[in-house]
């Protein structure tokens, strides 16, 4: 099936009982046993499995080609599911520009449990010279947050190949429509489901999604179960529910960003945009031959500084001053204020996250807030 087609079905069943279109959502919390103490069902507690949760996960597997899926309460969780199943003392290798949400995450709760660097994952050459003995696991974030660099996943993943090391993808940005690390050789695909997923920013989640069912991701599914950072069962249906627009809005989202990006990179105040869909961009070739749409967030820096960074931000009137990304309404903001004083961010740059208005308002609105 096309992914149009899976968007739409891989979630949703007609119920049994009902003969309703759409599932209902189960809230029960426990299941009954029969006579032998089994479960007919299949489910026992909704810590441990839920039907609304089971429909999430096959959806979300089947959008990335994946083995398996597995759904949290948020991306954080999703993240820290795969740090929490390393065995201790294990290193991990991130890009120096990682979220930041997940860098002071490991930084702050896995310092003395698990070692780490954070390095230029681009550069080969540095990337091998920091693999180490007790090495298990490559992290990488394409394009990445909010620089936009594109990693070369193939090339990452035959380094790690080479050492016996796991590759996990940040596939929040890219979404499965831009990208399909799974298919490019990466083990293992993390999503901030509140974002594109959820696609309105009304929703969290988190999700995982595997290439295959090995030990590791058994561990993962234990800390699912054990941990109980699950989303619940209304997160589930309401995920489900907004997946199945996922392609047209993300077909939408691209359109825009990359009219809004080539508008900008011709304007005389701006100093740079960083969109991998720019003929511009350091690894556009790289990204042109691993995507199949470069996605809807970008950054852009201007001349005048911080001073004149604030300013814009604060002047527009469709775009909404706020963090996250991924809704249909359009954001931005000065994203090295939210990262807080060990960012790494430009001060004179602004993250965009293009929502599905009309482009001419969109371009409207920078213009005059850029006046």
């Amino acid at each position: 099936m096309k992914i149009e087609t899976i968007a739409i079905h891989a979630g949703n069943q007609v119920d049994e009982t009902s003969k309703a279109v759409i599932q209902p959502i189960v809230m029960s919390t426990t299941f009954e046993r029969n006579h032998e103490g089994g479960y007919d069902s299949g489910y026992s507690y909704s810590r441990a499995a839920n039907p609304n949760r089971t429909a999430l996960e096959n959806v979300l597997a089947k959008l990335e080609n994946g083995a398996d899926a597995a759904a949290f309460s948020s991306g954080n969780a999703a993240g820290m599911s795969v740090f929490q199943a390393l065995q201790p003392g294990t290193h991990i290798i991130c890009p120096d520009d990682m979220y930041h949400g997940l860098r002071n995450q490991i930084k702050m709760l896995f310092a003395g449990i698990l070692e780490f660097d954070f390095i230029d994952v681009n550069d080969a050459e540095v990337l091998k010279a920091h693999i180490k003995p007790n090495t298990g696991l490559i992290w990488i974030e394409t394009p990445s947050n909010p620089l936009l660099k594109i990693t070369d996943i193939k090339q990452v993943v035959a380094i790690a190949a080479g050492h016996n090391l796991k590759v996990v993808c940040d596939n929040t940005f890219a979404t499965p429509l831009c990208q399909q690390p799974l298919a490019l050789g990466a083990d293992m695909v993390m999503h901030s489901a509140t974002k594109y997923f959820g696609g309105h920013s009304d929703l969290m989640g988190g999700a995982l999604i595997t290439r295959e069912k090995d030990g590791l991701w058994e561990r993962i599914r234990d800390v699912q179960t054990m941990g109980g950072a699950i989303p619940s069962p209304m997160d589930c249906y309401y995920l489900i529910r907004s997946i199945k627009t996922l392609p047209y809005r993300v077909r939408g989202h691209v359109h825009n960003a990359q009219l809004l990006a080539e508008f900008l990179e011709n304007h005389p105040r701006v100093e740079k945009v960083m969109y991998p869909g720019l003929q511009s961009h350091p690894q556009y070739a790289i990204a042109k031959a691993q995507m199949t749409g470069y996605g809807a967030v970008f950054s852009f820096t201007l001349k005048g500084g911080e001073e004149k960074a604030k300013k814009v931000v604060n002047a527009v009137k469709i775009f909404t001053q706020a963090t996250s990304l991924g809704g249909v309404e359009s954001l931005i903001e000065h994203r090295a204020s939210v990262e807080g004083p060990d960012t790494k961010t430009p001060f004179n740059l602004l993250r965009v996250s293009v929502g599905l208005e009309h482009i001419d308002d969109l371009i409207a609105d920078l213009e005059q807030a850029l006046a």
